[in-house]
């Protein structure tokens, strides 16, 4: 049989899934590892753990599943976007820990550039805002905090990635230096339209051109792996960033469908065609992917806080052991009660970008307990994926699917997806296959290497497994998103 092996490096975690000729998931693993927290706002990965991690559930599938590189037709990679590194190009070695897209620290550097005049220009070459999410900043503090890496970079001995190029650099051993479009339309420095890094940009941040990757289609030839590494040399075929690779898991191919992620954050995609939209209700506009050297555009709203909420019952108020008990727990939620959860804890993504705000908690009472903040959590995914549904069919003028397509750890929740179901007021279609990022991977590999279907024919393999319909009466869900609209104003205004 011949395999395809999707690597999903994400935030907390490295998985490798092995499919199969059918696109069948037969073998995965996975492995944590740690984040760190150099101080408030800041949030870190090791380079190492990223390849560490990655080496070890690569090789333990294989061996798992009793197959040898042989047996495997290609490599499929999604990541973690934003998150950048920056490293020695001849000993592979990162000079900085990874800043990873959730870090806050160029929030100032955005500010200056913004009362400068710029964000214009940079979101019109971009279809981005001037936000510490994006990757340009974070290069930019870098070169500038490490002694002498703008010269080395100058002189072409750093070089810059996502981690899908670092994890390419490393896996072909130092041969290629490349990224594909979607992981290059999240640096802030690529210009989506003329499909090439912005001089303007590059400029302004003092990044030289020398220093970054070549950007390839979605599907396309990346190298091949070192034998080494695996035993045998295998071809790298497909790269997507997570958000993107979901939106091709979803079979998201035609203008005006919609998919959302819940994983650590949110992310909603409304593919726009072959026509990027500039929003106007600060929505970002990026490439949903690349295929034949043609974009096809999006329209993406992204929460910072969606799956991390989870984690905080979990880790920080210690009142659950694990994720899956939260929807549980929410159904025990006293009626009587209306805690509501504003999760800023790493500032407000999308509609309203501020970085510096924090979170907040509304409406305790002296019983409020865990399944009150179980169900505020879950509760606080819904209400964000509100405010990215209206902004974005205020954006969009084409016809957009009735329904939401879903996919990512927290869609699993009934309680969860219901709860999304009745706040947004329309249908949530779940799939049979929610494992989309690594499918959507694996599937630019597969076809690539041509022993998966087309487009069309890909489109036809999605099947859902459950859609949940409304159950609330409008007004009072209207009222509802009134009160969250409120309590998001008054974590602004503090």
């Amino acid at each position: 049989m011949t395999f395809i092996l999707a690597i999903d490096q994400g935030t907390t975690s490295t998985r490798a899934i092995l499919f199969d000729v059918n696109m069948q998931a037969v073998c995965s693993a996975q492995q944590e590892f740690p984040q760190i927290y150099p101080q408030a706002g800041w949030v870190e990965h090791d380079p190492e753990e990223i390849w560490s991690s990655t080496l070890n559930v690569c090789q333990k599938v294989l061996a798992d599943h009793g197959i040898s590189t042989d047996d495997l037709a290609g490599i499929g990679i999604t990541n973690q976007r934003e998150t950048t590194l920056i490293w020695d190009k001849t000993t592979g070695k990162a000079i900085h820990n990874a800043i990873v897209w959730q870090d806050r620290r160029t929030a100032s550097i955005c500010d200056t550039l913004r009362d400068a005049g710029h964000e214009e220009m940079v979101r019109a070459q971009t279809g981005l805002l001037l936000d510490p999410y994006f990757s340009g900043t974070k290069v930019k503090w870098i070169l500038d905090q490490v002694p002498g890496s703008r010269e080395r970079a100058a002189t072409g001995d750093l070089v810059f990635g996502t981690v899908d190029s670092f994890l390419i650099w490393r896996l072909t051993g130092g041969k290629s230096h490349v990224t594909d479009a979607t992981n290059a339309a999240r640096t802030l420095i690529y210009d989506i339209h003329a499909g090439a890094w912005s001089d303007d940009i590059c400029a302004l941040l003092d990044i030289p051109h020398v220093m970054l990757p070549e950007v390839k289609d979605s599907a396309a030839d990346f190298g091949v792996t070192d034998p080494a590494i695996f035993g045998g040399a295998v071809p790298i075929l497909g790269v997507a960033g997570d958000q993107q690779a979901a939106t091709v898991g979803q079979a998201c191919f035609e203008p005006g469908m919609l998919k959302s992620t819940y994983g650590t954050g949110c992310f909603a995609l409304l593919n726009t065609g072959d026509a990027p939209v500039l929003s106007q209700n600060r929505m970002l506009t990026t490439i949903a992917y690349q295929l034949d050297g043609k974009p096809t555009y999006a329209l993406e709203g992204s929460i910072f806080i969606a799956g991390a909420a989870v984690q905080w019952l979990r880790d920080g108020l210690g009142i659950i052991q694990n994720a899956s008990e939260t929807g549980d727990l929410a159904t025990k939620a006293d009626p009587g009660q209306d805690v509501l959860l504003v999760p800023a804890f790493t500032g407000l993504g999308a509609p309203y970008w501020k970085p510096d705000c924090q979170g907040a908690v509304f409406g305790l009472t002296r019983n409020s307990g865990p399944a009150e903040f179980a169900r505020a959590a879950l509760q606080s995914v819904a209400y964000q994926t509100r405010d990215l549904w209206e902004a974005m069919r205020a954006d969009w003028d084409g016809d957009a699917q009735v329904s939401l397509r879903v996919d990512g750890g927290m869609s699993a929740s009934d309680w969860a997806m219901q709860s999304l179901s009745d706040l947004l007021g329309a249908d949530v279609d779940r799939p049979v296959i929610l494992e989309t990022t690594a499918l959507g991977a694996a599937w630019l590999a597969g076809m690539k290497a041509g022993v998966y279907p087309d487009q069309a024919g890909f489109a036809k393999t999605w099947a859902l497994e459950r859609q949940f319909t409304p159950d609330m009466a409008e007004e009072k869900r209207e009222a509802a998103y009134a009160r969250w609209k409120r309590a998001v104003a008054s974590v602004i205004d503090v």
